[in-house]
């Protein structure tokens, strides 16, 4: 789908707050609540928009640490090493990269101990991985959600 400057307008608005309704939108960027619907909806479908979600403070919820950790999978056990990490709840994010990790993942943990049974009891014991290294945040100082438009 080509996207033009009012899809990309609609997109910053959403981005920013995806409760925005369709009416406020529509006045900030000066154009009917019906148009706005239709162009949201072309969007939806084409993929665009790949849904709305709450972003949730994890220590709000009880998880006092996050941390990014490193992989090196075994070769040829990569499937069996990700089916693992997908059913970890502690386990955010999943990304297959290039360099010195295969996989980095976001943890969260209610803290370090419970970090250190997660990495040493949980994922270590998990089949097809053979290093890991484990950098705990100590602070995020900029995040942003999704890509610029």
């Amino acid at each position: 789908m080509e996207l033009d400057e009012t899809d990309r307008a609609i997109l910053r608005i959403l981005q920013a707050d995806a409760r925005t309704p369709f009416s406020e939108v529509a006045r900030r960027i000066d154009m009917s609540s019906a148009t706005v619907h239709d162009r949201v909806g072309r969007m939806e479908e084409a993929g665009v928009i790949e849904g709305y979600h709450a972003s949730v403070d994890p220590k709000a919820v009880g998880y006092g640490v996050s941390a990014f950790v490193g992989l090196r999978v075994e070769q040829g056990r990569e499937e069996d090493a990700l089916d693992g990490l997908r059913d970890v709840d502690e386990v955010r994010e999943i990304h297959l990269t290039t360099g010195e990790w295969d996989v980095l993942l976001r943890v969260v943990a209610v803290d370090t101990g419970s970090l250190r049974e997660l990495m040493f009891d949980r994922i270590a014991e998990m089949d097809g991985f053979s290093r890991s290294q484990t950098m705990i945040i100590l602070e995020t100082d900029y995040e942003e959600d999704g890509p610029p438009v």
